[in-house]
């Protein structure tokens, strides 16, 4: 099936709008679709990576997957409850307010690096919003995105959710339908390249992108503490992650410390480099050092000057904090920022001096599974946002209601108009 196929049957499948109860038991469906068939899921990423750890498929795809999808069902009728409006005092009496409706046929482009939570979490919060979705998961995860279709089929139905498999030339062509609205998860450079064709049909488009994300390590931090909480971000899917730490901007710490406290933690990736990634990497991999021992050990090198998206993280120390907010307005904003050892004035001045996704202290990578926190890049590293309501919101276009009352103050100004409308003009103005 072509990706104009999809949109056409999906358009001709359920002209009517879906209820809540319907929307509610599809999410509800979708979740335990999910949780029965987890070990399948984990096997066929398996099989694409050529060895990736069940632990984090079985995290990192299913369980945060299920979750949205529980989250949504859970609070879709208030999501869904229309916004009052105040109206101005000269039409009043006058009952405003704002209602959510279905955009139609949303598009899903999704990556091979988690290709079941990066294609099912922005399907599910469209479905919730009331639309239909097709599907692109990536052909570099061939066993997954076939799993995906029969997920799909058995919790949504063709009527629903289609999905479309294929390689470049079929991507380029799901780009370019008239999808009514566009999901898009990638690197950068592709992201252009999708906006390009999306744009010529002005279809809204949701870009969630890369992103250079440093990890701030400042003289307040522990050493050992910022090093474990790093390197455990960085080897969740063996960096291959938007969201992983790339660079670590080291204030008030050496680098030479920060290594002997990497390796001191004795953290290694368990999921392999995808082959498709393998060349790029070991590029990269040239000139640093290695920090664990292990099949997929992580490694420590200078600035990389490109985002890594694998074992290898970047270390630049910076003389001080106006340096390290210099080396990130000199980048283009990341999808996050880690903070680690910051006070209370350090974050608020690294809040208000630079721009980026997100910024999350302590931690690397958690604040992505909070299913009700809005997550998207900036600039370079995306726009729009989804994850609960926000994908909700994302998802639907929202349509201003007015019901005028009998009689307003404005109406003194309809045509023809008198001394008496000139005066009220004047009067209303000052």
């Amino acid at each position: 099936m072509t990706p104009a196929d999809a949109l056409a049957a999906l358009r001709d499948a359920a002209p009517e709008r879906p209820t809540l109860a319907e929307r509610r038991r599809r999410l509800g469906a979708l979740a335990r679709v999910l949780v029965r068939r987890a070990g399948e899921v984990a096997a066929a990423a398996d099989a694409d990576y050529g060895g990736r750890a069940a632990e984090e498929t079985l995290v990192a795809d299913v369980l945060v997957t299920v979750q949205a999808a529980r989250r949504a069902r859970r609070w879709l009728r208030w999501w869904a409850r229309p916004r009052p409006v105040l109206a101005p005092l000269p039409f009043q009496p006058c009952w405003a307010w704002v209602e959510p409706v279905p955009k139609g046929v949303v598009g899903v482009m999704a990556p091979w690096n988690y290709p079941v939570q990066l294609c099912l979490w922005p399907a599910l919060e469209a479905v919730a919003a009331g639309n239909r979705v097709c599907l692109k998961p990536s052909e570099h995860t061939p066993r997954t995105a076939a799993l995906i279709a029969e997920m799909v089929e058995e919790a949504w139905g063709p009527s629903v959710a289609r999905v479309v498999q294929g390689g470049p030339e079929v991507a380029a062509d799901f780009a370019a339908q008239p999808w009514d609205h566009l999901v898009f998860t990638g690197g950068t450079e592709t992201g252009r390249l999708v906006a390009q064709a999306a744009a010529a049909g002005l279809v809204p488009v949701t870009l969630e992108l890369g992103g250079r994300c440093a990890a701030l390590v400042l003289p307040g931090a522990r050493l050992d503490a910022a090093a474990r909480a790093i390197l455990a971000g960085k080897a969740v899917n063996a960096g291959q992650t938007c969201v992983a730490p790339d660079t670590v901007l080291l204030v008030g710490h050496s680098r030479a410390d920060f290594a002997a406290a990497a390796r001191a933690t004795g953290i290694a990736a368990e999921t392999r480099v995808v082959p498709w990634q393998a060349p790029r990497q070991a590029r990269l991999a040239e000139g640093t050092e290695r920090l664990a021992p292990g099949p997929v050990p992580l490694r420590l090198g200078g600035d990389p000057g490109e985002e890594s998206f694998g074992p290898v993280l970047g270390a630049v120390e910076c003389d001080g904090l106006d340096a390290a907010l210099a080396w990130l307005a000199a980048r283009p904003a990341p999808l996050a920022l880690f903070l680690f050892g910051a006070t209370g004035a350090e974050e608020v001045r690294i809040a208000a001096g630079t721009r980026s996704g997100s910024i999350a202290t302590g931690r690397t990578l958690d604040h992505v599974a909070f299913p009700g926190l809005p997550f998207g890049g900036v600039g370079a590293s995306g726009s729009g946002r989804y994850h609960g309501r926000a994908g909700f919101d994302a998802f639907s276009d929202w349509r201003a209601r007015v019901r005028h009352g009998p009689f307003a103050l404005a109406r003194l100004l309809d045509a023809p108009r008198g001394e008496r409308a000139r005066k009220l003009a004047r009067r209303l103005v000052r």
